[in-house]
């Protein structure tokens, strides 16, 4: 059963008339990444399951002007419209502010306008269970951490990861890559894959990915060579079944399938939502592609230090408070 989430800072924002439903557009070309992309497309096809309503979809071409993308689900009457990822910030606010009546949606981003719903996550949170599962289960003493674009975001799934190794084994080597720093690293599988043998030949033996598309390269890799990947964003434990220990979720889709059914019912807010453990709104994964990889011993301890942050007795720092993490030395 879908839990509904938690509302940090909501606004109320009476509800439109959205003639033609609602829309999501994705960032990029490809709505399949097998990663943030997919997520948000599978809350979307959720939303069509159960309610029977259709939506609009855009992609981005290399080129698209967002903000024109996004005015014209605007002049056509889509509502809410929902724009997956921080990229989408600067169009959002303009067309927003061009369409009051109109509701938007923005994933990791906020966006200070009275009808948007901004949707930001504590991936330093879920990333914390996941790096205390890479320390249990490496037997090397080296993990390492393959990012997309190198921005705070980023570093705070890096940072939340180094922490959980931490707490597990303070002397794990901690290996820390980013793939590049424009949004095209967030789609480069041959770099992902490059990273992560040079990780794995320098002795780490688990590599965690945050880096969208590019993780289908680091999950290859860690296949290849015999050892584990953590997957990101979806449950990606079946992508290298029995290589996979593991995938730190982030409900994008659940995101998208709230403020889709949230118009639909009138019920739609503005304002700023942060989901973390405590909201489900991210976690980690156990399926049959990893359970034998996953004890019951390991995901009782690991459980218990997300219970523990949830009620303020294990802090987790986040790298976007003040651009430090103190798990890697700064």
């Amino acid at each position: 059963m879908i839990l509904r989430l938690l509302i940090a800072v909501a606004i109320l924002f009476p509800a439109a008339v959205h003639a033609n439903g609602p829309a999501v557009v994705y960032d990029g070309e490809s709505k399949f990444d097998a990663s943030f992309n997919e997520s948000a497309f599978n809350g979307a096809e959720l939303f069509r399951d159960i309610t029977g309503q259709s939506y609009a979809e855009a992609t981005l071409p290399e080129g698209a002007d967002r903000v024109a993308v996004i005015r014209e689900l605007a002049r056509a009457g889509h509502g809410p419209i929902v724009a997956v990822g921080f990229n989408y910030g600067e169009a959002v606010n303009i067309v927003a502010g061009e369409f009051p009546n109109t509701s938007f949606a923005i994933i990791d981003m906020v966006v200070d306008r009275p009808n948007v719903r901004s949707v930001v996550f504590r991936e330093h949170e879920g990333s914390y269970l996941v790096g205390m599962a890479a320390a249990l289960s490496s037997e090397s003493g080296t993990v390492g951490f393959v990012g997309g674009m190198d921005i705070p975001i980023i570093r705070r799934f890096a940072c939340g990861f180094a922490g959980g190794v931490r707490a597990v084994d303070p002397d794990t080597r901690i290996l820390v890559d980013m793939t590049g720093t424009t949004p095209a690293a967030f789609n480069d599988p041959e770099k992902g894959e490059a990273l992560a043998k040079a990780q794995i030949a320098d002795g780490a033996d688990v590599i965690y990915h945050a880096s969208g598309g590019t993780g289908v390269g680091v999950l290859q890799a860690v296949a290849d060579a015999g050892v584990l990947g953590i997957g990101v964003d979806m449950n990606q434990n079946h992508m290298q079944p029995g290589r996979v220990l593991t995938s730190m979720l982030k409900q994008v889709d659940y995101a998208v399938f709230f403020a889709f059914q949230d118009a639909l019912d009138g019920a739609f807010t503005g304002g700023i939502q942060s989901l973390g453990l405590e909201d489900r709104g991210v976690g980690f994964a156990v399926d049959q592609h990893n359970s034998g990889l996953m004890s019951g011993g390991m995901v009782a301890q690991i459980e218990n230090a997300g219970f523990e942050i949830i009620n303020g007795q294990r802090a987790v720092h986040d790298f976007t408070t003040d651009g430090t993490c103190p798990y890697l030395g700064g």
